[in-house]
């Protein structure tokens, strides 16, 4: 934080005349003297450049504000203009493949460098293809569809929230700009983009249940901890264990329509490798590049409090946007960490009483506010959509019992724990099954026996309880040794080295094993926990226990990458060839 300047006594002399004037600077904390036209949360534009601030306090006629940009060279006695509403962003098919800072003003046109005080979405000169779906004298309400829009997504064009009437003129097809007005419903004209409040949530006519799997083509995700579109999800771990990684192969393979990445507090040079990666990607969708269905929300550790504070909401509201058109959005913010700490920063600015480890008391609300915009929901035009939030945390010292990885915990529907041990062991994904929980489990597991697999959620009981039955004994097979143990013993053993390596572990740089399709993970996990069982058969027969492990099982463990992402036959033909080797013990 800068020194403070206080304002000279001509400063507040001239504050008495009624116009808005910065009083005091003390970094991005500025004090106006406004004694009418601004309330709470309502941005204020500050000195000859107009930089953008939102209030934070009210005392009598002096607003305290809090600059989004850095204020070096602002002094006391600079103008200040009050907007009249709080902080919104321009939502249009242009946010798709762009890259945007927390404010949601474009970072590529510039050169990747913003002027201060920069308007938020600048018109590009860009033109979308429109085709009207509705006559003119139709009546329309709130949500109803007015045409469509050709871009690498799908997209629409609706009646905005609390807008009704009759359509007296629609845009005939044609290319228009994001600017261009499209309809006219009673005098209101509705353009092809539209203003929204970032912290205001956008109006949906009912919250459905989240009972629809979201298929990530991670199998420790989808087989051990499913998350369902609309749901939540909470990634604690440590430096170094694969957060980044997951997350982006998340991005890649998920079925959501659109992706909303939140790059929160990160550095720089962290944040332009994933802008550069997500650029590279070739989506397995459409076979163009994945940043096309891709909005970045680019907001790095150095730029300022309240901009890393916001850009969390930014982007909640944009992937809101895309749910209202009736598509699947997925929200990966990476990391809400950081973006605690802005808070933690921000209430000791403002003096409030710090709670645990110098967080404010209000943590916990802020983060269930934000993960709350999640949800599968039935618009106002009466199309399902969804918003699945993923929230990567990084807890000091990997401590998971910090404030932050605690409170969320509490609010998310599924945890993936990351874990040390697994990802300097080039286990990936490093996701613990002793840690992590999905509460999405049951009601998926009664969607998947209606889609024909009544199967799954008995074939996720028997993997989950192999696994906690290996990691049991392996800390008494450390003491004692493997041969020490009885022959069922060294099976259990077995089948947690199987389980492992041909199933949960991936290879996320093999183009056969880094996404898997549901049918593959299923047929994957059968064919272990058949060769478990013979493995199990035989011990209770009496064969020897080092015979049992003497055997090749090498084709079961390699059918994962040999097999491509939805083969089935050669997982099968793997399976096969072991139990054959098994049934030359017998």
């Amino acid at each position: 934080m800068g020194a403070v300047t206080s304002p000279p006594a001509a400063v507040r002399r001239s504050a008495g005349d009624g116009a808005p004037r910065v009083l005091r600077v003390a970094g991005p904390l500025v004090e106006i003297a406004c004694a009418e036209g601004v309330a709470m949360h309502d941005v204020v534009l500050l000195g000859e450049d107009r930089l953008p601030a939102e209030a934070v306090a009210i005392r009598g006629d002096v607003v305290t504000v809090q600059a989004y940009e850095y204020t070096g060279g602002m002094a006391p006695g600079g103008p200040a203009r009050p907007r009249g509403g709080p902080l919104t962003v321009r939502l249009g098919p242009g946010l798709l493949g762009g890259v945007f800072d927390g404010l949601l003003r474009p970072l590529a046109q510039a050169g990747d460098l913003l002027e201060a005080g920069g308007r938020a979405a600048k018109a590009d000169g860009r033109t979308w293809p429109f085709t009207p779906r509705v006559a003119e004298g139709a009546r329309v309400a709130a949500g109803d569809v007015l045409g469509d829009v050709g871009a690498s997504v799908p997209l629409r064009v609706l009646v905005p929230p609390g807008r009704s009437g009759t359509l007296t003129w629609v845009a005939p097809a044609g290319d228009l700009a994001e600017d261009a007005v499209v309809a006219v419903v009673d005098g209101y004209e509705v353009r092809m983009a539209q203003d929204w409040p970032v912290r205001r949530p956008r109006p949906v006519r009912e919250r459905l249940p989240a009972v629809v799997p979201l298929h990530t083509g991670q199998r420790a995700v989808d087989l051990l901890f499913p998350v369902a579109r609309g749901s939540t999800v909470a990634v604690p771990g440590g430096f170094g264990t694969g957060k980044t990684m997951l997350l982006q192969q998340i991005a890649k393979w998920c079925d959501a329509d659109v992706i909303v990445y939140v790059g929160c507090g990160e550095r720089g040079n962290e944040m332009a490798d994933v802008i550069e990666e997500l650029s590279a990607l070739t989506d397995p969708r459409t076979g163009g590049r994945l940043s096309q269905r891709t909005v970045t929300v680019a907001n790095t550790s150095n730029m300022p409090m309240m901009a890393r504070e916001t850009s969390v909401h930014t982007g909640a509201t944009v992937a809101e946007y895309f749910r209202d058109m009736g598509l699947d959005v997925v929200v990966i913010a990476d990391s809400t960490s950081r973006w605690a700490e802005a808070l933690r920063e921000f209430a000791s600015r403002m003096g409030e009483l710090p709670a645990e480890e110098g967080y404010p008391a209000r943590l916990a609300s802020e983060l269930a506010a934000f993960y709350e915009r999640a949800a599968a929901v039935r618009t106002l035009g009466g199309a399902t959509g969804s918003v699945t939030v993923i929230g990567a945390v990084s807890p000091p010292g990997g401590d998971l019992t910090e404030p932050v990885t605690a409170h969320t915990e509490r609010f998310v529907r599924c945890l993936w724990s990351l874990d040390r041990d697994l990802a300097y062991a080039r286990h990936y994904p490093a996701i613990s099954w002793a840690d992590s929980f999905s509460r999405d489990a049951a009601a998926l597991a009664a969607r998947h026996a209606r889609a024909g697999d009544p199967g799954w959620a008995e074939r996720r009981g028997r993997v989950a309880e192999l696994l906690a039955e290996a990691d049991r004994l392996a800390d008494l097979v450390e003491l004692v040794g493997v041969t020490a143990l009885p022959p069922r013993e060294r099976v259990s053993v077995l089948a947690g080295r199987l389980l492992r390596e041909g199933l949960v572990q991936q290879n996320a740089l093999s183009p056969s094993d880094a996404y898997c399709t549901p049918g593959k993970t299923a047929a994957l996990a059968d064919a272990v926990l058949a060769v478990i069982d013979r493995c199990a058969a035989l011990a209770d027969s009496g064969a020897r226990a080092d015979a049992v492990e003497a055997v090749d099982l090498t084709p079961l463990l390699r059918a994962r990458e040999e097999a491509g992402p939805g083969d089935t036959a050669p997982v099968a033909a793997a399976r096969d060839t072991v139990l054959a080797r098994l049934g030359e013990l017998a």
